[in-house]
């Protein structure tokens, strides 16, 4: 079939959605010539309203071309005054536009966008909120207009936001970004289903490229769609207070309509799970955990390294010292908190109270530099190597415990294979050198024991459907005082 289509329908439809757009081009650049911001928020004029529906023709023939025959619409999208802000999940796939160019609602966007030949005016033409990666305070600025345009009274457009901001495979809801909460306005929750019995829709950061998507697409005779606009949410006075609670909460209302599960790890915590380094997280790491934990403290861990360095130097002046819970805060300069407390018993091995710094510092090193093995491990060595600068087994069992977040592992083939002159420690150059002539070394000596039906490791009793995330159903998310899964038994 693909065979055929590519030889006959994919170069006409092409074709004729490319023909499509090009035809929108003039239309949306004279209808964006000359508008200013006060402008914009007066309601359209007569000549507006006929460009306005001449381009949502344009675009609805643009998705026929691709084989969306029909889109099936359900629910009432609401009037602006009633919802400011439409949010839209599940993200999976950049023809998820297909509601953008339905509605002509803005999006945020970035500012390189508007920059693209054709599609750049397109763009400009639905009052988009810009974001610039090269302007540093460009989030606040971001949120900072959302809430504007929000709290106009609807003189703005409803702006459509994808809150998981990132494509998912629609197996689950990621963790909502509160931006679109933040203002504390009515949302109207909007869900998406491509209800196709093969998937050539889905676009993440694994699997098939955004041409191939594309083609693959247009090879299909037929493409359904769903979009089902949900009541508005109109938040409580503590959701107003708190969007990450109101973000949450609607968030499991859209998974309740969608009948998928949620998880409360995040698009990092994905790209953390499956990063390319050599050593390759085991499905039941703790360090998925350690990671949310870090970002509820309010850190960032691609904005750490700067910070991982001054919490190196701490440990390595404290060294094989234990600290407690009181002594974890201090170093860290955070207040003592559920949180704190929940990030601390990851690493309380024995819970007597006291726990490794270094083994922290290893956790943060990976989390913040995932795919940098080697840079992780000799930080790992400078922390626990003694005075000549070697580490024994025992100590190579610890750093790579905590660097993989596993319970127990057996390094003893390792140890050796890299202790060729058998004195019983090794040194980081010995180490580095050996992962230089072994990249493999963790399938090679690690996982192959460690993977298998005899292994050591504890798996964990929650379940990850996923393969990489833990799954937390509506119904069963609520409880969230449990205690943390602990690194060490």
């Amino acid at each position: 079939q693909i065979a055929f289509m590519t030889l006959t329908l994919f170069p006409i439809r092409l074709f004729f959605a490319a023909f499509m757009m090009l035809l929108a081009w003039p239309f949306a650049f004279i209808a964006s010539m000359g508008s200013d911001e006060q402008e914009l928020e007066k309601p359209l004029s007569w000549w507006r309203k006929i460009v306005d529906v001449l381009l949502k023709a344009i675009m609805r023939m643009m998705w026929l071309a691709g084989g969306f025959h029909w889109i099936t619409v359900k629910g009432r999208r609401a009037l602006p005054a009633e919802a400011a802000i439409l949010t839209v999940a599940p993200h999976s796939s950049y023809f998820d536009a297909i509601p953008v160019t339905m509605t002509f609602a803005s999006i945020v966007m970035k500012a390189e966008s508007k920059d693209i030949p054709v599609w750049g005016t397109l763009i400009k033409y639905i009052r988009p909120v810009f974001v610039s990666r090269a302007d540093q305070d460009s989030r606040r600025k971001t949120v900072e207009e959302i809430k504007r345009r929000a709290q106009s009274g609807g003189k703005w457009p409803q702006i459509m936001i994808f809150p998981e901001g990132t494509c998912t495979n629609r197996s689950c809801l990621i963790t909502f970004k509160p931006g679109a909460f933040i203002p504390g306005v009515p949302v109207q929750p909007v869900v998406l289903r491509y209800p196709n019995k093969l998937d050539t829709i889905t676009w993440t950061w694994q699997g098939p490229g955004a041409f191939e998507i594309l083609w693959l697409t247009l090879c299909q005779f037929h493409n359904s769609v769903e979009i089902e606009f949900l009541p508005v949410y109109i938040p409580s006075e503590e959701e107003r207070k708190n969007p990450v609670l109101y973000a949450n909460n609607v968030r499991r209302v859209m998974a309740e309509a969608l009948g998928v599960s949620v998880t409360d790890y995040t698009f990092e915590d994905c790209q953390l799970a499956l990063a390319e380094g050599q050593l390759r997280l085991p499905s039941d790491t703790c360090l998925l955990e350690f990671a949310k934990l870090v970002r509820s403290l309010g850190l960032k861990p691609e904005t750490l390294e700067d910070d991982l360095d001054k919490y190196a130097a701490s440990a390595m002046k404290i060294k094989k010292e234990k600290v407690d819970l009181k002594e974890f805060s201090a170093y860290l300069e955070f207040p003592v908190s559920q949180t704190l407390e929940n990030m601390f018993a990851l690493f309380d091995e024995n819970e007597n109270g006291v726990i490794d710094i270094r083994e922290f510092v290893i956790a943060l090193s990976v989390v913040c530099k995932p795919s940098k093995t080697l840079e992780t491990i000799q930080l790992a060595f400078q922390l626990y190597q003694s005075e000549d600068g070697t580490v024994t087994e025992e100590d190579l069992a610890c750093i790579l415990k905590t660097a993989m977040g596993v319970s127990q592992i057996d390094v003893t083939h390792l140890f050796r294979a890299v202790d060729e002159e058998e004195k019983g420690k090794i040194t980081y150059d010995d180490f580095y050198t050996f992962a230089v002539l072994h990249p493999h070394f963790a399938e090679d000596y690690l996982y192959a024991d460690q993977m298998g039906a005899e292994s050591g490791l504890e798996t964990s009793s929650l379940s990850a459907p996923n393969g990489i995330c833990t799954d937390f159903s509506p119904d069963s998310s609520g409880d969230r005082k449990k205690p943390s899964q602990k690194k060490l038994n």
